[in-house]
């Protein structure tokens, strides 16, 4: 996502391929703050935006909390959690789109689950009744699905998940959405209901490893110029300045 993050995003990906994830954590953190004060040019974080722009900060807040967790911070994943809630709650003031706003309340749920809040489940399921009550405007629901905030709020989740899949993606977009897009509340809505059915257990499974994957970039396998000093795959993951093993995350080394 082109947005003015400060350079913090970069840093937190190096920090996850040294599996500091405290530091990752508080990289993320900062990533996050800069992009909710400040999006990107021209965009501000409290007036209606179509494209939703802010929703990185909001994704880079939520990823914080999962590094937060899987370093056992549990403390500070709840925090972030928390934090995320309010932001959330508070941002959706600015959107004026009913589809944008049932998006917010996916953002909340995932929060939840992130701070390991009991009432998690309850906030996906008002998520889905607020993307079915949306139901159709004059854009797609593919279009939608589409925007940086949809795209920043099914980020999270794709990340733990290909942590727990030999890094590879295990949450496709057919998993997220509905099959059936001239129904456009089931077809979003979808995604909260996949979500209170997977996250929290995928989250737990992240934090019982001790591992999390750095993001999915630019990717490609079998490579004659890469192989990884820890593993030995040759597969690559470029992504933010790093460029690292495609499996294990860690940084890999030009032959």
């Amino acid at each position: 996502m082109s947005t003015q993050d400060g350079g913090h995003r970069d840093d937190a990906v190096a920090a996850i391929a040294d599996r500091d994830y405290r530091s990752a954590g508080d990289r993320y953190t900062r990533a996050a703050w800069r992009v909710l004060s400040d999006p990107r040019p021209g965009i501000e974080p409290f007036a209606p935006d179509p494209k939703g722009w802010i929703g990185a900060g909001l994704q880079y807040l939520a990823i914080a909390g999962i590094c937060y967790r899987v370093t056992g911070a549990d403390a500070r994943a709840t925090r972030r959690g928390v934090e995320g809630v309010a932001v959330s709650r508070d941002l959706a003031e600015g959107f004026d789109t009913a589809v944008q706003h049932a998006c917010l309340d996916e953002f909340v749920a995932d929060f939840r689950a992130i701070g390991r809040m009991n009432d998690h489940e309850a906030a996906y399921r008002e998520a889905a009744d607020a993307y079915e009550t949306a139901g159709a405007d004059d854009r797609s629901p593919q279009y939608w699905g589409t925007t940086p905030l949809f795209e920043a709020a099914a980020a999270p989740i794709k990340q733990v998940a290909r942590s727990l899949a030999n890094g590879e993606i295990a949450v496709e977009w057919e998993d997220l959405h509905g099959s059936d897009p001239s129904d456009p509340g089931r077809f979003l809505a979808a995604r909260a209901n996949y979500k209170r059915q997977r996250f929290a257990g995928l989250l737990q499974q992240a934090a019982e490893s001790g591992f999390l994957a750095a993001p999915r970039g630019t990717t490609e396998y079998s490579t004659d110029h890469h192989r990884c000093p820890d593993c030995g795959s040759t597969d690559v993951n470029w992504v933010a300045e790093s460029t690292l093993c495609l499996r294990c995350s860690r940084p890999t080394d030009p032959q």
